[in-house]
Formats: structure tokens, C-alpha cells, sequence
């Protein structure tokens, strides 16, 4: 594109991500981060929520800082396919000509954002942590992990637009929303029949276990290699369990088929931030830090005093987790309301 072409791009779009009417967290946390980048361009930030029957959702997006909504509602979009979403995301995109497009890295954003990015012959930079507007070129730096998370990349989309990054859940601040505030709704047609889709919705059928929604959960039990056995796996599961959060482990554990993928956090899993962290026998490689260093409170237990993982705890035992288990469940069983003591 030529620099008169890439000037008619304006504005910043938060794609609201949304199942059976459920808006994923995600999206109100990118609505914050666009806020700040919105402010720093001085133009709009928008939301773009697609689906059936939502329009009641639209006034939300307005409370966590958009200034516009881009609707559209339509019975082709009850469930998420990838072709009737990307369809229309990219034409309203064409039609409105957004400078930057936000989506969150869930598996649903990973999907359609590949496909947006492609239709509109731009580029995507995946799972960023950091978004920050240049002060000089006024370009989106879209800084990520590579190299095995050795090294943090910066990344720039100097000649297409828009500038497109998805973010992952928990990594930016969720904002405070301010339910006085309201903006514009401006509807769009799909502008495709049911007929138009190759693929068909069968049905639906949620997933169960301790890991469902796992980004979303306010204290997390994640174990490492240093676990040891299915014995303690199950001592790990029963401590999720009177804890009232959900099971997570590392990359080490889900490769020796301890755990299956949809627990693994870390850089080639899920992004976390919740209230309490229980890292045990985990010992705290680069590439599951960045997927959980942000917890509020973090406490680790492993027999290594060396482990990094005692770096970014909040607090640290070293200790056998034979010897830990059975102190721990114990208390954790005669006093159910511990959490609330704290």
C-alpha cells in the first residue's frame, strides 16, 4: 500500500468474542488495552460483535470504553464456523477501513483471526503480551515471545492495514467498566443464507473436568515433572477440588500423558492470571512463566531451593510433595472455609 492508502485507515476494533451469547472475558480486557491505544492514535475504539440474537450485549461493549459497536445479527451465526464470522468481519473491515484489529488468542480467536488476516492481505502477529503505539511512526508494536520464549520479539506491519495482533486471555489488565457510558450501534447485514455454508452444526456438547475454562478460574493447581506418579496426581486433583479451583500442569507432564493438552499452561498452552497460583513440582522453565507469572498470588512447593520457580513466588516451600500432600489435603478437609479466612 502506498502511504496515501495506509492514511485512510482510522480507528482501532476489538473483535468481541462471543458463544451462545457468553462474551469471553477476553474481550473487555483487549477493550481496556485498545482504550490506551485508541488515546494514543486520538481516534475511535470500536467494538465488532458477531452473532444471533446479541444485540442486547451490545451495550457492555460500550461500558468497557468503545465509542462505537459494529453489529451483526444474524441466525447464520448462532454457532461459530469459521466462514460466515470471517465473512463478516472482513467486510465490514473493508467497508469502515479499522487501523488496528484486536482478537483474543482463544482457540475460537485463533481460528478466525488466521482467516481475516488472510482475506484481507495483512499480517498477524499471534499471541502478543505486549501492545504499544510508537510515538514516532505511530505504528503498533506487537511485542511476543520466540525463540522458546528466550527472547521477547517486537514486530511491526509498516505497509498493510490494518495492523491485525491477537492477545491472549489474562495478559492485559481487565478494566473497570462505567455503565453510564454509551456510544453508537451501527448494524450490518451478513449478507449470506444458510445455504451458503458448506459446513453444518450437528450439535453441541460442552467440555467437562477441572479444566473447563481454565483461564478463567481464580485459583489454579498446576503440577510439573516433579509430580512423580498418578498417586500424586490424584493428591494434586483432590487439592484443586477442596480448593475450589481447577487442575493445570505443565508442558513436561502433559507430554508424558499425565495430563491432556487442555490443562497445560505456558507459552505453547493457555496464558492464566488467577487470585492464587499452586505450583507443585514445577520448576519454573521461561516457557511456563509467561503463562502464569502474572497470578496475584503464586506459592510453589518443590524439593530444588535452586528452582526458578522460587523467583516469582510469592511463597516458596521446598519440600518433598510426599511429605507436603498429606499435611495440606488434611488441613484443607477439616477447615472447608480456609480460603475465606484469608
Amino acid at each position: 500500500m502506498t502511504d496515501e492508502n495506509l492514511a485512510e485507515f482510522k480507528g482501532v476494533w476489538v473483535y468481541i468474542e462471543q458463544v451462545h451469547g457468553e462474551i469471553a472475558p477476553v474481550s473487555w480486557e483487549l477493550l481496556g488495552k485498545g482504550r490506551e491505544l485508541a488515546d494514543s492514535l486520538e481516534s475511535e475504539l470500536a467494538g465488532v460483535l458477531l452473532g444471533s440474537n446479541i444485540r442486547d450485549k451490545a451495550e457492555q461493549v460500550f461500558h468497557y470504553g468503545a465509542d462505537k459497536i459494529y453489529l451483526i445479527d444474524d441466525p447464520v451465526l448462532e454457532h461459530y464456523r469459521t466462514p460466515p464470522y470471517a465473512h463478516g468481519l472482513v467486510n465490514v473491515s473493508r467497508k469502515y477501513k479499522p487501523e488496528i484489529i484486536l482478537i483474543g488468542a482463544t482457540s475460537l480467536g485463533r481460528d478466525l483471526a488466521g482467516a481475516v488476516a488472510t482475506q484481507l492481505g495483512t499480517g498477524l502477529t499471534a499471541d502478543c503480551t505486549v501492545l504499544e503505539v510508537d510515538p514516532e511512526t505511530k505504528l503498533l508494536k506487537q511485542t511476543r515471545p520466540a525463540w522458546g520464549g528466550n527472547i521477547m520479539a517486537t514486530i511491526l506491519c509498516r505497509k498493510h492495514r490494518p495492523q491485525m495482533a491477537s492477545v491472549r486471555p489474562r495478559v492485559m489488565k481487565m478494566p473497570e467498566p462505567d455503565p453510564e457510558r454509551t456510544g453508537e450501534v451501527i448494524e450490518e447485514q451478513l449478507g449470506l443464507n444458510e445455504a451458503d455454508i458448506p459446513q453444518k452444526f450437528e450439535g453441541f456438547e460442552p467440555a467437562e473436568g477441572t479444566a473447563l475454562y481454565l483461564d478463567k478460574s481464580d485459583i489454579i493447581v498446576a503440577v510439573g515433572r516433579g509430580i512423580g506418579n498418578n498417586e500424586n496426581l490424584e493428591r494434586a486433583k483432590t487439592l484443586a477440588r477442596l480448593l475450589g479451583g481447577s487442575l493445570g500442569g505443565s508442558r513436561a507432564v502433559v507430554e508424558a500423558g499425565l495430563l491432556g493438552y487442555e490443562h497445560q499452561i505456558g507459552q505453547t498452552g493457555q496464558t492464566v492470571r488467577p487470585r492464587i497460583y499452586v505450583a507443585l513440582g514445577i520448576s519454573g522453565a521461561i516457557q511456563h512463566l509467561v503463562g502464569m507469572q502474572s497470578s496475584d498470588f503464586i506459592v510453589a512447593v518443590n524439593k530444588d531451593p535452586d528452582a526458578p520457580i522460587f523467583k516469582v513466588a510469592d511463597h516458596g516451600i521446598v519440600a518433598d510433595l510426599n511429605d507436603i500432600f498429606p499435611v495440606l489435603n488434611e488441613e484443607l478437609q477439616s477447615r472447608p472455609g480456609m480460603l475465606q479466612e484469608v
